[in-house]
C-alpha cells in the first residue's frame, strides 16, 4: 500500500533523455487518442487522459522535471522520502493543464504547501498555500479461502504488505460468505494526507477449490458415487456435508445424473442460505468373477428394463 510512483515517461512513451519537443509530440498525439470528447463514456480513455496530462504537467517544465528525476523510480511513501535540495524554496503556484492529479503529484508537487483549487493548485486571496487534509486512497487485496472457512466463518489471521513492510491483521469472516464478496476494513487503506483519515482496506473473498464439492453460486455440489444395486433397490449413504457427514435415503429407482438437495448446506446470510446438492453417479464394476458375470447375465435374461425407449 502507501502512494504509487508514477513512471511519467514511461506515461507518454518516451526516454528520459527525450528533449522536450519529442515530449510535446508525444503528449499530443497521445491525448488526441484518448481525449474524452473522442472516447464518449469510456473510463480507461479518460483515466489515460488524466494520466498523460499528469505526466506533461511535470516533464514540460524544466524545474518541476529536475524534481521529479532526483526523486527516481525507489522512491517510496514514507519515513524512507527525502525531498531533494532547495525542493521546500520551489514554486509551483498556478498548475495548468489535466487538473486532478494523483496522489503522487500531490504528494511530490502538493505536499510542500499547495492545496487543490479547482482543476489545480493555488494560492488563496492573501497568498498563502495551504494543504487541505485529504482522505487516503481505499485499496483492495485478496483474501484466499477455503470452501469450509467460507461456510462457517470466524477470525483469521490475514497478513498485508504495507509499503515494504507486512502486519498482520484479525478479520472477521461472515459466516456462509459468498466468492467475491467484499469485507471491508475500515481505516486500514493508504494513510490520508496532511492530517486527513486513511482510507479503508476492501478484501475480496476469493474461495479455492475443493477437492470434493463443486461451487454453483451460492449453491456446492457433491457427485456422489452408487453401486447399480443401491441406485435400483434404494439405499442409505453416508455422505459428507460442509457441516459434517450425514445419513441420506437414495430412493428407489435413482438413475446416474439425478440430484438430491439438502437445504441450506450451501453459502450465503441466514435468509438467503444457499443449498447443496448431491449428483449420483452410477458406478460399474470394471472387472467381474465367473459368478458375478453370470448372475449378471441372468439378470439381462429376465429383466424387461430397455434404457433406450425414444
Amino acid at each position: 500500500m502507501g502512494v504509487e510512483y508514477k513512471d511519467y515517461y514511461k506515461l507518454l512513451g518516451v526516454s528520459r533523455s527525450s528533449s522536450k519537443d519529442d515530449i510535446a509530440k508525444a503528449f499530443k498525439k497521445l491525448a488526441r487518442q484518448y481525449h474524452p470528447d473522442l472516447n464518449p463514456n469510456n473510463k480507461d480513455a479518460e483515466a489515460k487522459f488524466k494520466e498523460i496530462n499528469e505526466a506533461y504537467e511535470v516533464l514540460k517544465d524544466d524545474e518541476k522535471r529536475k524534481l521529479y528525476d532526483q526523486l527516481g523510480p525507489n522512491w517510496q511513501h514514507g519515513q524512507n522520502f527525502q525531498r531533494p535540495p532547495g525542493f521546500e524554496n520551489m514554486n509551483f503556484g498556478g498548475f495548468q493543464g489535466g487538473g486532478d492529479f494523483s496522489d503522487f503529484f500531490e504528494t511530490i508537487f502538493g505536499g510542500g504547501g499547495f492545496r487543490r483549487s479547482g482543476g489545480g493548485f493555488g494560492a488563496d486571496p492573501f497568498g498563502n498555500y495551504s494543504n487541505r487534509p485529504r482522505r487516503g486512497r481505499d485499496v483492495e487485496a485478496t483474501l484466499g479461502l477455503t470452501l469450509e472457512e467460507a461456510y462457517h466463518g470466524g477470525r483469521k489471521a490475514v497478513t498485508i504488505q504495507d509499503a515494504g513492510a507486512s502486519k498482520t491483521l484479525e478479520v472477521n469472516i461472515p459466516a456462509g460468505v459468498k466468492d467475491g464478496a467484499k469485507i471491508r476494513l475500515s481505516g486500514q487503506g493508504d494513510r490520508g494526507m496532511a492530517g486527513g483519515p486513511s482510507g479503508d482496506l476492501y478484501l475480496k473473498v476469493v474461495i479455492k477449490p475443493h477437492n470434493r464439492f463443486q461451487l454453483d453460486g451460492v449453491n456446492v455440489v457433491l457427485d456422489l458415487p452408487l453401486a447399480p444395486w443401491e441406485a435400483v433397490l434404494g439405499a442409505t449413504v453416508r455422505v459428507p456435508t460442509l457441516d459434517g457427514d450425514i445419513e441420506l435415503n437414495i430412493p428407489a429407482g435413482t438413475g446416474s445424473g439425478r440430484k438430491l438437495r439438502l437445504r441450506g448446506k450451501g453459502l450465503g446470510s441466514a435468509s438467503a442460505r444457499g443449498d447443496q446438492f448431491v449428483r449420483v453417479m452410477v458406478r460399474v464394476p470394471d472387472s467381474l468373477t465367473e459368478k458375478e458375470r453370470g448372475l449378471w447375465e441372468s439378470l439381462r435374461e429376465v429383466s424387461g428394463f430397455s434404457p433406450r425407449d425414444f
